[in-house]
């Protein structure tokens, strides 16, 4: 996995810690809300990288965050991926292409 996204995992996993801290919520508290295991729970806030992403979407919403998650990949913030559909697409319209008569009875 690269460093970054490590990282990135790590400091996701220590935000939801920090909310679940928030809430005076135990680690058993929020895995009972969610309907997982007190380690699966603990993996998620170590930001290990095997834990489920619905896993992770699932404490989300039980934490009340998962309004934020509306912005994750979306398409319409992707400005990479945008600028590489337009270069794919043509400069030029095309000339116009006259039916076929092979079927004109």
């Amino acid at each position: 996995m690269p460093l970054q996204a490590t990282e990135q995992l790590a400091q996701l996993g220590r935000r939801i810690r920090v909310a679940r801290i928030r809430r005076d919520w135990s680690i058993a508290d929020l895995a009972s809300k969610v309907g997982i295991n007190r380690n699966t729970l603990a993996a998620l806030e170590l930001g290990k990288p095997g834990t489920a992403v619905g896993v992770c979407f699932t404490v989300l919403w039980a934490l009340g965050l998962d309004r934020s998650l509306d912005a994750v990949a979306d398409p319409d913030s992707d400005l990479h991926g945008k600028a590489l559909e337009a270069s794919r697409r043509p400069t030029r319209a095309g000339k116009a292409r006259k039916a076929s008569d092979d079927y004109d009875f």
